[in-house]
């Protein structure tokens, strides 16, 4: 028995699909954009540099400060006005930290120590733990010796950092 032919209905023809234009196969790069971010972090010792700078050319407008360190040949440095001003303002504060801290001239953020009995017993621990044993001290170890200087050092429960930092 012969089998009929039924008629389909006819169907829309799919639309092409919208395509970007492909670019030409190059391989990836690793290598940053030669311009610089909008927003740079600066260090201590950036700051200070620019405290000196500011310092010693007074009638200097703060925007032609920031135009000198953004095109400067020993590295640029982007920051916008109202960073100078602040870190115009902070003068004393940022000065005594390096008093205070003299290896916290690479920090971007002041470290807050609030046992200071606590944390150079730990620096002592972990330089010999690094330099005298050649091992590396792992955040868990460090951890459980803060805890144990603490026992030692009778710090009051209320005062016992509770976190992992």
């Amino acid at each position: 028995m012969p089998l009929e032919e039924k008629k389909r209905a006819a169907r829309n023809k799919p639309t092409p699909y919208n395509r970007q234009p492909q670019k030409a196969n190059t391989p990836r790069t690793s290598a940053t954009s030669a311009l610089p971010s909008r927003k740079q972090h600066l260090t201590l010792y950036d700051k200070l540099t620019i405290l000196d700078y500011a310092n010693k050319h007074p009638s200097l407008p703060q925007d032609r400060i920031c135009k000198y360190f953004a095109t400067r040949q020993e590295g640029a440095l982007i920051f916008t006005q109202s960073t100078l001003s602040r870190i115009l303002r902070q003068q004393e504060e940022l000065k005594h930290r390096v008093e205070s801290n003299p290896t916290a001239l690479s920090a971007k953020k002041a470290r807050i120590v609030t046992r200071p009995d606590v944390e150079r017993a730990l620096y002592l621990w972990f330089k010999h733990f690094n330099e005298e044993k050649g091992e590396v001290a792992t955040g868990a170890m460090l951890e459980a010796k803060r805890l144990e200087f603490e026992k030692l050092l009778d710090v009051p429960e209320e005062e016992r950092l509770t976190g992992r930092g």
